[in-house]
This record gives C-alpha cells, sequence and structure tokens, in this order.
C-alpha cells in the first residue's frame, strides 16, 4: 500500500500525522494549565486534592501523546530531532527538568513523611505547568522566527552560539505564543475540571478563571497570528531547493492552502465559542469541542509551516540551511516502514479514550476524596 506513494507524499503523509499528535499533545497539556490553578480554584485541602486527583488520573495519559509525538518526529524528521533537540540543548534540557518534576511530583505528593514536603511538590508542579509550557510556546515559535545553526556537507549540526537555544528566549515575539498557550491550557483546564468534578464552589472559580483568562489570552494569540501573517515567511523552490524570503509568506499558505485555512478558522471558532458557552451560558460539556478546537487550530498552524514549499526549521545563520520536510526527513525506506507502523496509532489513541472514559465514567466528589481508604495523589 505505502508502496505506492511516492517519497514526497510519505513526507507529506508524516508531517500530518506529526501535525496530528502536535495538536493532541497541546490539548492535553490541559494537565499542566490545570497545575497552576490548585491554588487558584481552591479554598481547602479537600478541594485541592479534588483538583489534584482529577490532573494526577491524566498525567500519564498526558505522557504517552508525549512519548508517541516525540518518537513519531525522531522517526520520520530525525535531523530535525538532531538539530532542535541536540542543537538547543539548553532550552530543551529546562523542559525536560519541567516534566520530569511533575512525575515526581503526583507520585510523592501525598506520600506519608516525604522529604521534601507537600508544598515543594505543588511548586514543582506550578513551575511544570507555567515555565515549561511558556518555554515549548517559545521553542514551536522557531518554526517561525528560526534557530541559530548551520549544517555541513554531512548534516553534522553546528550550532553557533553558546547559549544553545537560550538565544530565542531574546526575541520578544517568541513569547506572542509561550503565553498564548499558557493562558490556553487553563482555559481548557477550567472546561475539564467542570466536566470532571462535581463541586458547586470549584465549578465557580472555573467559570471565572476562564472568562479572566480569556481576556489574556486573546491580545497574545491575535498577535501571535498577527505576527506571522505579517513577517516574511521561508520559502524553498521545490527545484532548485533554494530556500528565499518571501513577504506573507504564511499568510499566503492559509489562502492557498483553503482546507488548512478552513481547518484554522474552524479550529479558533470552536475555541471561542467553548468560552462563550461555558461562561455565559452556564454549559458544563464544552471541554471536548474546546479540545476538537484546539487540535484542529494546533494542526492547521503546523501544516501550515510544512506545507506549500515551506521550510520549518528555518536557520537564521544561512538560510539555505534551513531544515524542510524534503530535507530532513528519513530515507524512503525508513518513511515506508514506519507507515505500517503508524497504523498502530488509532489503536494507541483508541486506548488513550477507552482509559479516559473509564476514569471519568462518574465525577469526582467530595466524599470519594475523604474516604478513609481513598488513594489520592
Amino acid at each position: 500500500m505505502f508502496e505506492q506513494l511516492t517519497f514526497l507524499q510519505l513526507q507529506q503523509y508524516w508531517w500530518i500525522i506529526i501535525s496530528l499528535l502536535g495538536g493532541l499533545f497541546v490539548y492535553i497539556m490541559f494537565i499542566q494549565g490545570g497545575q497552576t490553578l490548585l491554588n487558584q480554584l481552591s479554598d481547602n485541602e479537600t478541594e485541592k486534592t479534588m483538583l489534584v486527583n482529577s490532573l494526577g488520573r491524566k498525567w500519564e495519559l498526558g505522557f504517552t501523546t508525549l512519548v508517541l509525538f516525540g518518537g513519531a518526529l525522531f522517526a520520520a524528521f530525525p535531523l530535525f530531532y538532531a538539530t532542535s533537540f541536540g542543537g538547543a540543548y539548553w532550552v530543551w534540557m529546562v523542559i525536560l527538568f519541567c516534566f520530569i518534576i511533575q512525575a515526581v511530583s503526583y507520585e510523592y505528593r501525598k506520600k506519608p513523611d516525604n522529604v521534601l514536603g507537600q508544598k515543594t511538590y505543588e511548586a514543582f508542579l506550578y513551575i511544570n505547568g507555567s515555565l515549561g509550557v511558556v518555554l515549548l510556546g517559545i521553542a514551536i515559535s522557531t518554526f517561525f522566527s528560526g534557530a541559530d545553526f548551520a549544517l555541513d556537507e554531512s548534516n553534522f549540526v553546528h550550532w553557533q552560539g553558546a547559549s544553545r537555544g537560550l538565544e530565542a528566549l531574546l526575541n520578544p515575539m517568541n513569547y506572542l505564543l509561550g503565553f498564548a498557550l499558557l493562558f490556553l491550557v487553563r482555559i481548557a483546564a477550567g472546561m475539564y475540571f467542570i466536566s470532571n468534578i462535581d463541586h458547586a464552589p470549584i465549578e465557580a472559580k472555573a467559570r471565572t478563571m476562564i472568562k479572566r483568562n480569556i481576556v489574556w489570552f486573546l491580545p497574545f494569540f491575535l498577535g501571535f497570528v498577527a505576527w506571522i501573517f505579517l513577517k516574511d515567511g521561508f520559502a524553498y523552490d521545490a527545484a532548485t531547493k533554494t530556500v528565499s524570503m518571501v513577504p506573507h509568506k504564511y499568510f499566503w499558505n492559509f489562502i492557498e492552502m483553503p482546507a488548512v485555512g478552513a481547518m484554522f478558522l474552524a479550529g479558533v471558532v470552536m475555541v471561542l465559542l467553548s468560552v462563550f458557552n461555558t461562561v455565559f451560558r452556564g454549559k458544563s460539556c464544552c471541554a471536548w469541542t474546546n479540545g476538537v478546537g484546539i487540535v484542529l487550530t494546533v494542526m492547521a498552524v503546523l501544516l501550515a509551516v510544512g506545507f506549500n514549499g515551506t521550510a520549518f526549521y528555518p536557520s537564521t545563520h544561512d538560510i539555505q540551511h534551513s531544515l524542510t520536510i524534503e530535507n530532513a526527513s528519513g530515507s524512503l525506506y525508513t518513511l515506508t516502514v514506519m507507515s505500517y507502523v503508524s497504523l498502530m496509532v488509532p489503536f494507541v489513541l483508541a486506548y488513550i479514550a477507552y482509559a479516559w472514559r473509564a476514569m471519568d465514567r462518574v465525577k469526582i466528589t467530595e466524599d470519594e476524596i475523604t474516604a478513609p481508604d481513598a488513594h489520592n495523589y
């Protein structure tokens, strides 16, 4: 089946998979968003434990999605993996550290006589949900702003600065997506809490929080959209493989690929509609509408930066060294074999959906959390 596809079609197929998994991962980062709300949405220890348990039953599914996304990216586009993860070393090490302390915190927060204490682990969760999310947004923004690397004739990566990726922090435009992502996952977390926890005080505070965070989210998100639409983009010629700067490249990508543009608009509308229904109509079933909207929006952005003759990881040192889905992918044989492996992705997603449904069949209640035999995170 996959043997009938051309090399370029396989590369495009895998970029679609990467974009989908990226969208799913951004949605499931509501776990990180919820971790920044533990004190804001709780008035006592019982309410805080209800919030932590709501998230704690999902954080492993988040890690499953992260591993699936990272594994697919490594298999399909190893040169990007080597360039970004190997070159922008310090940024990814900080992000990795943020996710390590998350896993440790859920396991040890309620352990009796733990050395660091409950408050320390809750601080770790906050760091993961704030610093980790903002840094991920900044790292993704380098798809548009570029990174300071060069490739030699053997495709070995040479990072041009000793800061190893931290130079991305000096570009103020990169923070637009970083903070937009932070407020987005907080909004998604609020909707999830409303759908997952049966406790009126938490629900009321969550609705107020969503209203406040959408006010913060919109300026950063609209600023990010305006930035990528108005800036020059990194385009490459399919015949000569040369990279050049094209005015409003990313805007025209959405126009010239109407399906991607429609996906982006539909995703944004679904997110805003879910916020309106939650805040102003008092609905409690908008978490899935919001989730689908986030997946569609993120997927459309990634498709726009990878398709239509666009360099998805530009080099600011020499634009001719920029990475595209053509020069960064694995071999024809690798992509063909991995395409058959990709047929297992629906089964993994089905497992996540099944486990999710099993855990959410009954809402979390105060009686459950305070029961003598309760297992709490």
